[in-house]
């Protein structure tokens, strides 16, 4: 599905509650990617914690003090809603991970171009089997769904012997 286009699948931390750790691993099995297992393994900064922060800059700047603070070595992933949002990024080093949220392939090839090799770009919103490839062809580095482990259907499965 997204072969030859240098595009990794990641996993999310939505997960069936008790199990994580195997949704995890047949996602590593699967091929994909896991993106964070825990809380503690990565710091994303989301639309809310910008927000509450009072902008990208300033949740940037706080998540390093808090690092340095704590005596943490902790990647920040920074989520982005628009390419204003990235520009912004952009200006502050120490970003791991630029999160291209809910874009459609347009403005996903502009915000890609724009981020360049200046850190690492994840696309997700949205995005399902239709849609995987052509978010793959923007040039991002990892795509993140959380349906590989919120939405997996069982396979109906018998063990009755058949006569």
């Amino acid at each position: 599905m997204l072969e030859g286009t240098g595009t990794k699948i990641l996993d999310t931390r939505k997960t069936t509650p008790g199990i994580r750790a195997l949704e995890k691993w047949a996602v590593k099995i699967g091929g994909g990617e896991n993106h964070r297992f825990a809380l503690y393994d990565m710091i994303m900064l989301k639309d809310n914690h910008i927000d509450f922060a009072g902008g990208i800059t300033k949740a940037i700047e706080k998540t390093k003090q808090y690092l340095k603070d704590t005596n943490r070595d902790l990647k920040i992933i920074v989520e982005a809603r628009n390419l204003e949002e990235i520009a912004e990024i952009l200006k502050t080093d120490g970003v791991y991970r630029i999160l291209i949220d809910n874009f459609n392939y347009q403005d996903t090839k502009k915000a890609v171009a724009l981020i360049g090799d200046q850190c690492l770009t994840e696309s997700s919103g949205g995005i399902n089997e239709k849609t995987i490839r052509n978010y793959a062809e923007c040039g991002v580095n990892f795509i993140s769904s959380g349906a590989l482990t919120h939405s997996v259907y069982n396979m109906d499965l018998s063990l009755k012997a058949v006569k």
